[in-house]
């Protein structure tokens, strides 16, 4: 495989399923090392802020399928959706602060911890994962639902709740779940992409709502995943030519 052909020692001997993991989260994420994660003695295919994101994402899409809401293409109302997006605003907040953090002399409000980075990220990627999840709908859909995707203020918190027993368990440091984790945070990477990938297409090549069932919807999906993996694998394959490096940059 590609991916053992690198010489880079976070790669070798490494597990197929993580290090393709790894290879998909390179395209998107820093992977600094102290500020991820490991599992089985090895880094995260992603770092601690963008496992949350992704991680987040991937329960957002999976609680709404589970609930029969693929159809529905409305965002919250506006009450819960504006305290969904101050969920994003908080992740830009931790992430400003810790990146002020490259440079001793700037300002900073606190000192940036690993935990804080996996929740704050948690709570964008919730907003994420729904925003993506209408979007993709509405590009999918001849008949859609006009319903929001979250309904009330119950759902969310429940959702919330959620996504904090899934930061605990990345806390726990329980290896078989960590890893169960790891690679459910490269999934939620790459059906973002996807899922954005279908929806463009649609609407650039004017065919969006147009597909009844899931066997229509199909061949839309594949191509925006077709995508997803030649996009990843090329924005991996420059960066890996112009780095050297699986993990963060040279010089950080």
């Amino acid at each position: 495989m590609f991916f053992y052909a690198l010489t880079d020692g976070a790669f070798v001997n490494q597990d197929p399923l993580l290090a393709t993991g790894t290879w998909s989260g390179y395209a998107l994420c820093h992977r600094l090392t102290e500020r991820s994660f490991t599992v089985y003695g090895r880094q995260f295919p992603l770092c601690a802020r963008c496992t949350g994101m992704y991680l987040g994402a991937t329960l957002t899409i999976l609680t709404l399928f589970l609930a029969g809401r693929t159809r529905q293409v409305l965002l919250p109302r506006r009450g819960i959706f504006i305290a969904m997006l101050l969920l994003l605003a908080l992740m830009g907040i931790d992430g400003i602060n810790s990146y002020s953090h490259f440079f001793p002399d700037a300002p900073h409000l606190y000192e940036p911890r690993n935990w804080l980075r996996l929740v704050t990220g948690m709570g964008a990627g919730l907003t994420l994962g729904v925003i993506t999840f209408a979007a993709l709908a509405q590009a999918l859909w001849r008949w859609p639902r006009y319903a929001p995707l979250i309904e009330n203020w119950r759902e969310l918190a429940g959702l919330i709740l959620l996504g904090l027993i899934a930061a605990g368990l990345v806390l726990s440091n329980l290896q078989p779940l960590l890893y169960v984790l790891a690679l459910a945070s490269s999934v939620g990477l790459i059906f973002i992409v996807t899922a954005l990938n279908t929806a463009v297409l649609l609407v650039f090549l004017r065919s969006d709502g147009q597909s009844e069932t899931w066997t229509e919807a199909a061949r839309p999906l594949l191509a925006g995943l077709i995508l997803a993996v030649m996009e990843l694998a090329a924005i991996s394959t420059v960066r890996w030519a112009m780095t050297g490096t699986l993990t963060g940059f040279p010089g950080f």
